[in-house]
């Protein structure tokens, strides 16, 4: 297997940015989640019980737009999808920060759902394939596709690749399906999708590909094929190797 994402709940104590701690006015902010690239996503909590979640990213992180991902958001979520709503965002020289309203469920990492990995394996499924089947491909302004994707990259990566296999499906991707992205309720149904930060039109497997290998990180091996019989499709070994090997290089 390839490298691992190095995104995970954090450990240890985890310093409040000062923007973040001004945004809570006072709420509890308790940090939960620490993505591959350092950014950092906490949870606010007010003394009613309000709830809400912000993502910082350090001045000068590459590859995190957080305006982005706010517009990603409000067009996906406008009608058609089960995704947070973003009802503010902003920098300043330390930074830049996304606040994001909660969804009801638990991330599919919850200790929850890491205890009972069948059923969250195929919520992720069905959640992937009810999004996929939802957001409207002709409507779509963003691109996740293969050239988007190796833009900027040297010719190394893309000889190391080869040529992309011929689309099977083309829909809008979620971007970042590992695991962690998708929300159980209680019951194990699919809830909603958090971190759309990349959303955008591609081939269904570039976000099948990588969800389905992302249970290996979280669950272990087995579970892959769960995710692809509740999504409806059978495991396509050509398009499977490709998407992972793009995940890693680009």
């Amino acid at each position: 297997m390839s490298r691992l994402p190095l995104a995970s709940i954090p450990a240890g104590p985890v310093a409040v940015p000062g923007a973040v701690a001004e945004l809570a006015a006072g709420d509890t902010v308790t940090p939960v989640w620490r993505n591959q690239l350092g950014g950092l996503t906490f949870r606010l909590e007010d003394a009613n019980g309000g709830t809400r979640y912000v993502k910082w990213v350090a001045a000068g992180t590459p590859e995190i737009d957080l305006p982005g991902e706010a517009e990603r958001l409000e067009w996906a979520g406008r009608r058609w999808a089960a995704v947070p709503r973003a009802p503010a965002w902003g920098r300043n020289a330390d930074g830049a920060w996304l606040v994001t309203a909660a969804l009801p469920g638990r991330s599919a990492v919850d200790p929850r759902w890491t205890a009972d990995p069948a059923t969250a394996a195929a919520a992720i499924g069905r959640g992937l394939r009810l999004l996929h089947d939802t957001l409207p491909v002709q409507e779509c302004p963003y691109d996740w596709g293969v050239e988007r994707r190796l833009r900027g990259r040297d010719e190394a990566v893309r000889q190391r690749l080869g040529e992309p296999p011929a689309v099977d499906r083309l829909v809008v991707c979620h971007g970042d399906a590992c695991a962690p992205n998708t929300l159980l309720h209680d019951d194990g149904t699919f809830a909603g999708h958090v971190d759309l930060g990349s959303l955008g039109v591609a081939d269904r497997w570039a976000d099948l590909a990588v969800a389905a290998w992302s249970t290996e990180w979280n669950y272990g091996p087995g579970y892959d094929g769960v995710v692809y019989d509740a999504y409806g499709v059978a495991p396509d070994p050509e398009r499977i190797a490709y998407y992972r090997l793009l995940w890693d290089l680009a």
